[in-house]
């Protein structure tokens, strides 16, 4: 029987995110995988069953991780403008401390393995966000909506202005602390009651 050694792992679960955003998933082969990471095919099977295991894995480790950096601080008993303005800052420090993780996140959010892998997740992270929601409703702090609606209000255009802060077709955008601040605003505004 092989030892597991730590450095190895550590390779072949960089090098498997990296080729996900790069090539998608069609594009991760344990063979393609085994030569980028610098290890042999056999060496992937000491850590993961499969490619399913692979991303499973991959997916529960970054969703743990996302979840601890964006939970900063953060408290769902908080009124919604200052626990919104919390989850803003993690979430812009979560993407640009580690923007390959954060694609990879955005893929795995719109692939199947999504939804076959979040229900064993087993991430307090959903609950915690209900309770946030539900409280900020119940104060009249926010518009009782759809999560979908929500979501798009009071999260989508964080994303969008990250990317444009990380794409460099866009010029010399940069997400500062004043367009920050500025955007929040407006999606305050729209979220009121």
């Amino acid at each position: 029987m092989r030892l597991r050694d730590e450095s190895k792992e550590l390779a072949i679960r960089e090098k498997a995110i990296e080729m996900i955003v790069r090539e998608g998933f069609d594009g991760l082969s344990m063979q393609k995988l085994a030569k980028a990471a610098g290890v042999s095919p056999a060496t992937i099977y000491i850590y993961f069953k499969d490619r399913e295991d692979l991303i499973r894995q991959l997916y529960y480790e970054e969703m743990q991780l996302m979840s601890a950096e964006t939970l900063k601080g953060f408290n769902p008993e908080m009124h919604f403008e200052e626990g919104l303005r919390i989850q803003w800052i993690n979430r812009v420090n979560y993407c640009l401390k580690y923007p390959l993780r954060m694609h990879f996140m955005e893929q795995m959010r719109h692939s199947p393995f999504h939804e076959k892998f979040q229900g064993d997740a087993k991430n307090p992270f959903s609950a915690v966000m209900r309770v946030f929601v539900s409280n900020a409703i119940e104060r009249k702090e926010l518009v009782k909506l759809p999560i979908e609606v929500y979501w798009s209000i009071a999260y989508a255009p964080l994303y969008q202005l990250i990317k444009f802060h990380q794409s460099p077709g866009w010029g010399k955008f940069t997400l500062d602390e004043n367009r920050l601040d500025e955007a929040l605003k407006l999606v305050l505004k729209a979220l009121k009651p």
